[in-house]
């Protein structure tokens, strides 16, 4: 089953890549349109146009159905909220990461504010505490020998 759901979502992530194909899904948003419709702001062939709407057929984002001659496509909305659920779970999980981060980061903030009130603490670039060294003098380059 999850190799279905995965194979679902590579496709549906697959066919929204395209810019036609999403200008397709959002022009459909508005309701049923015929395929002869959807193609005329594209600078592309027919065939083209007909290779797209298999890739997103095929990717369960949109439906056809045919009357007389005319070909009708309607957004079909099971596999775009597929895809959104797994969006949402992956943006649950970085809220997750992110907020235990911030609390980390605040702690450590807590702690470096009350040892650097002595003024030889430093933050450094990575968010640790350390103790600042005093300067140490050295000769830079090869000492010649004597």
């Amino acid at each position: 089953m999850k190799k279905r759901v995965s194979n679902r979502l590579d496709a549906v992530f697959g066919a929204l890549s395209d810019p036609i194909r999403r200008t397709i899904l959002a022009r459909l948003k508005h309701g049923e349109c015929s395929v002869t419709a959807l193609s005329e702001p594209f600078a592309v062939s027919a065939p083209a146009i007909t290779k797209h709407l298999r890739v997103l057929e095929s990717s369960g984002l949109i439906t056809r159905r045919k009357e007389g001659r005319v070909n009708y496509c309607t957004l079909s909305e099971a596999s775009l909220r597929e895809a959104d659920e797994w969006i949402q779970e992956q943006r649950r999980f970085w809220e997750q990461q992110f907020d235990a981060l911030e609390k980390y980061l605040e702690k450590e903030k807590g702690i470096c504010g009350s040892l650097s009130r002595s003024g030889k603490d430093e933050i450094s670039a990575s968010g640790a505490c350390s103790k600042r060294r005093g300067k140490q003098s050295s000769t830079h380059g090869r000492t010649p020998k004597s």
